[in-house]
């Protein structure tokens, strides 16, 4: 153990445009108290990236004054200018841009970014994840720099996920990604997209790798309030623990299983299950 464990905050689908408020200055009240190493926000900053929402994201998220790194959701990608998606997708990150797949080197933890969003996929449903073979060597080559003795957590939007058949994939080589971040011993993988929390041991032909999904801080609720995850490193342990508005335990967020279509729904409002619908499961221990 460290004598100064490493703390990190990890958000995901904040969504401005349908953002949760309230949600969002109670996140910004537990920064300033506890004052963490560092925050992850795992994408979907926006809810249809109109250039509105990307303005108070940026104002949200560069007032945070803690180190940042945010990833690349499918939401943030262009929703109604094919040309802006296709010529210049990234154009309305310019305020963050210094943030955008920014690799985090805190003491004896590194935050490595992975891609998982295209602008363009051979599939009907563009919101499913892809992890390109760039985007996967830069992310390796990362963690392979990485000073002797450094452990490492892998940031992307998409549970690392694949169901079997090419159609209904959640992200697309994710297998592939996994098996190699496994090789790798990482520990874990920060992602969003679902809006329900989750802490998944996930096998590989490698061993185990620990996904670590964050909830949402949006009204577009699955099954379970607005939440956050704080995460604590002191040199053995990883310990995740779900924070929520209505302050339930972590075990009551929790889901079992990251959910087939990993879709929340498409209408605001209440959650469209009661929460803890998925019996959960203790999280491993690394």
């Amino acid at each position: 153990m460290t004598s100064n464990p490493v703390r990190l905050f990890h958000l995901s689908d904040i969504h401005f445009g349908l953002e949760d408020r309230e949600a969002l200055a109670w996140v910004k009240r537990e920064i300033a108290a506890k004052r963490p190493d560092a925050v992850a926000i795992t994408g979907d900053h926006t809810m249809r990236a109109r250039q509105r929402e990307w303005d108070a994201a940026t104002r949200w998220i560069t007032g945070l004054d803690v180190p940042v790194t945010i990833s690349i959701g499918n939401h943030d990608m262009p929703y109604f200018n094919p040309v802006e998606r296709f010529v210049t997708p990234y154009k309305r990150f310019e305020g963050m841009k210094a943030l955008v797949e920014r690799e985090l080197l805190l003491p004896g933890l590194a935050i490595v970014p992975l891609k998982t969003v295209r602008r363009w996929q051979p599939r009907l449903n563009w919101s499913k994840g892809w992890v390109t073979d760039e985007a996967l060597v830069q992310c390796l080559a990362a963690l392979d720099a990485l000073p002797q003795g450094t452990k490492a957590l892998v940031a992307v939007h998409h549970p690392l996920r694949e169901v079997g058949t090419h159609g209904t994939a959640l992200t697309r080589h994710g297998e592939q990604a996994l098996t190699e971040l496994a090789r790798r011993k990482v520990l874990g993988v920060l992602s969003g997209h679902v809006h329900d929390p989750f802490d998944i041991a996930e096998p590989t032909s490698e061993g185990e790798v620990r996904m670590i999904g964050a909830g949402t801080l949006s009204h577009r609720l699955r099954s379970t309030p607005a939440s956050f995850n704080e995460l604590v490193w002191d040199g053995t342990t990883l310990s995740v623990t779900v924070r929520n508005v209505e302050h339930l335990p972590s075990r009551a967020m929790r889901i079992a299983d990251v959910p087939p279509d990993a879709m929340p729904p498409r209408t605001e409002g209440q959650p469209v299950a009661p929460v803890g619908r998925v019996p959960p499961v203790d999280p491993p221990v690394h």
